[in-house]
């Protein structure tokens, strides 16, 4: 996959996990973009340690679950980390 093919992967793969989350995410569409790529590395490297699947193909549903639910675990962590006490 080139890395324009990537970078949308990510940004596409970011926004769905942040629909799918409930509650508010702060971030506009760069901290979006930045986790939806990080997610697509995470869910990739998941992806190929314990199914033996890789992120290469764009137009795979593999390639989307995988950069999805990378995305998610990703918005979770950062969700977490940037929560503001009350």
């Amino acid at each position: 996959m080139s890395f324009l093919g990537f970078l949308l992967l990510g940004l596409i793969a970011g926004a769905i996990a942040k629909a799918i989350l409930p509650g508010k995410q702060g971030g506009g569409w760069f901290i979006t973009l930045l986790l939806g790529v990080v997610g697509a590395l995470l869910g990739g490297w998941i992806g190929g340690l314990l199914f033996n699947v890789n992120l290469g193909e764009f137009f795979s549903i593999s390639t989307w679950l995988l950069a999805i639910g990378g995305s998610i675990i990703v918005l979770l962590i950062y969700g977490a980390l940037t929560r503001k006490k009350a």
